[in-house]
């Protein structure tokens, strides 16, 4: 196009004609466009140069689906007895007495396909509805740990509440659980392990058994437990309720503590 001047993208000028106007005057001008049709071809474009990159395709919005299916809980099967998990939960020092009365009580069994733990946790009419797997060997200080699909968090691996016993011992895992009935053979019920540090299954247990008035948190000697600790402190004694941080007193955790002093009476014999 002879003689023709676009200033700032903005507006041109054909000297030739001395004509000139806006974006719009162009597309009618110079492209025979109605004027709808050149404002509906700018706000395509958007003022972008022939060329200018491409620019990305717009995103897709994606189409909301319905929620998944809640997963089932079905407890993997049994094996026929339980040696390996016996032998695995000796060697980390619990008692065999306590070993046999988790699983008489329907809490531990052996799984028959790995032959690993499975802490089953009940609700309050003793039906199973959780269950965390743990492998029976361990490498290099860690061991195979899984929860079964389906499993309620919020109720967790738990000894049953006796209506007589004001008070809850709380751990981490249920093996620091079975340590501290190893360490206190008085202690066959009010306790509860989270699997974690997810305070649901405690959150069940005191709306369950409303009685309890002391929690005693045996949790961790780590920085993660010694943070829970006081976020649940915090947390509880805002309904008048006693919390107690106890820890081991010696080692990261129960079952540490446990085979530590283990250990020490065998070199005292």
């Amino acid at each position: 196009m002879d003689s023709l001047r676009i200033k700032n993208r903005r507006t041109w000028f054909r000297y030739s004609e001395g004509k000139g106007g806006d974006a719009i005057d162009f597309m009618q001008r110079f492209e025979g466009k109605s004027f709808p049709e050149a404002v509906d071809f700018l706000l395509a474009w958007n003022g972008r140069s022939r060329d200018s990159p491409d620019r990305p395709p717009p995103v897709q919005r994606k189409e909301r689906t319905a929620p998944a299916a809640p997963v089932p809980f079905v407890l993997p099967p049994a094996n026929d007895d339980t040696r390996r998990v016996t032998a695995y939960l000796k060697k980390r020092g619990i008692a065999p007495a306590v070993i046999r009365d988790f699983v008489g009580a329907g809490l531990l069994y052996e799984e028959m396909e790995r032959h690993n733990c499975v802490f089953v946790g009940r609700d309050q009419e003793d039906k199973p509805v959780f269950a965390a797997k743990r492998g029976t060997y361990d490498l290099n200080g860690a061991s195979f740990r899984a929860g079964v699909p389906g499993s309620d968090k919020d109720t967790g691996f738990r000894l049953p509440a006796d209506s007589g016993i004001d008070r809850v011992h709380v751990f981490e895992a249920p093996i620091d659980l079975m340590s501290f009935c190893t360490l206190h053979r008085d202690v066959t019920s009010n306790a509860v392990a989270l699997c974690g540090l997810y305070e649901g299954p405690l959150d069940t247990y005191l709306r369950e058994n409303p009685h309890i008035k002391y929690i005693f948190l045996c949790l961790d000697a780590d920085g993660p437990g010694r943070e829970a600790a006081d976020r649940l402190k915090e947390k509880y004694s805002q309904n008048g309720r006693v919390i107690s941080y106890k820890p081991p007193p010696r080692g990261k955790d129960w079952n540490e503590y446990l085979q530590h002093r283990q250990k020490c009476r065998g070199n005292e014999r």
